[in-house]
């Protein structure tokens, strides 16, 4: 379900790109120092993007140096690191473990058993350090499962499991901010599980997979309502970032949400331009 929280590298100066690629480096080296090779697996943008976010919020200290990685073994790369990349690599166990526990669960999937056996480990290494955040994904997954099991065709229902989930790994320390940062939270995990769903319709309208946007999709305005969706969280989610007091790292937060959470969904709506243009030549 992850992959949507994305910078738009076309509108990054080079030096943000720079401090960016940093701590996404840091991140998949802390992964593997603490959780080894399959812990490298699991990293993502939008946990590159938590990171920055708390290090801007708590003006947490860095460590940086250069090392060489498995990726890019010829060349030194910048990594960038402090305790938001541990806390970041922590949820990432959680996450993937409990992603294969549903995908077992939905699938009865060899490979997503196979995955929960990688996973238990690392996972009960990090829910005993996060142990508040472990039950939200416990929590909320299972209300997500019930729901779609049921058939759900209230997109904002479904979706707000996924934003209640969200706003509980947004706060990393009680108290100072934490209202603003479970709010952004809650609505840029809305947007995420709208927006995976707009992304996998036309794959699920073929499996006859559980989708909740199929009840609406034959609809004429299907589009813009689901794109109307979608900005009213991302709009919500704006509101609480402006709230915060990120001034460090505050254009590559600001090239995240406000441009680069919307790169899937313009090329959605790029392959749906040229699918049409092709048919009406055809015909």
């Amino acid at each position: 379900m992850f992959g949507y929280v994305r910078i738009r590298k076309a509108e990054m100066k080079v030096k943000d790109y720079e401090t960016y690629h940093g701590f996404y480096c840091g991140l998949c080296h802390i992964l593997k120092q603490k959780y080894g090779f399959l812990g490298q697996m699991t990293l993502t943008y939008d946990m590159t993007f938590l990171v920055i976010l708390l290090s801007s919020v708590y003006d947490s200290a860095i460590h940086e140096e250069k090392k060489h990685c498995i990726v890019h073994p010829a060349k030194k790369h910048r990594m960038i690191t402090n305790e938001m990349s541990e806390y970041a690599a922590g949820l990432n166990m959680i996450l993937t473990y409990y992603h294969f526990q549903d995908d077992s669960a939905d699938e009865k999937s060899k490979k997503a058993l196979a995955g929960m056996q990688c996973y238990k480990g690392k996972m009960k290494k990090a829910s005993k350090r996060y142990q508040r955040q472990d039950q939200a994904v416990r929590r909320e997954l299972t209300r997500l499962h019930q729901l779609e099991q049921a058939d759900e065709t209230d997109i904002l229902k479904v979706a707000d499991c996924f934003g209640r989930l969200m706003e509980e790994l947004f706060v990393y320390r009680k108290g100072y901010m934490e209202e603003y940062l479970k709010t952004l939270g809650y609505h840029l995990g809305r947007f995420i599980y709208i927006m995976d769903a707009y992304d996998d319709l036309e794959k699920d309208q073929q499996k006859g997979c559980y989708n909740p946007l199929l009840a609406i999709s034959r609809q004429e305005d299907f589009e813009q309502k689901t794109e109307q969706l979608l900005l009213h969280e991302m709009e919500e989610a704006a509101a609480a970032y402006q709230m915060l007091p990120c001034l460090e790292y505050k254009d590559i937060l600001g090239n995240i949400l406000y441009a680069g959470v919307w790169n899937r969904f313009d090329d959605i709506q790029t392959e749906k331009k040229k699918k049409q243009m092709n048919l009406q030549e055809e015909q």
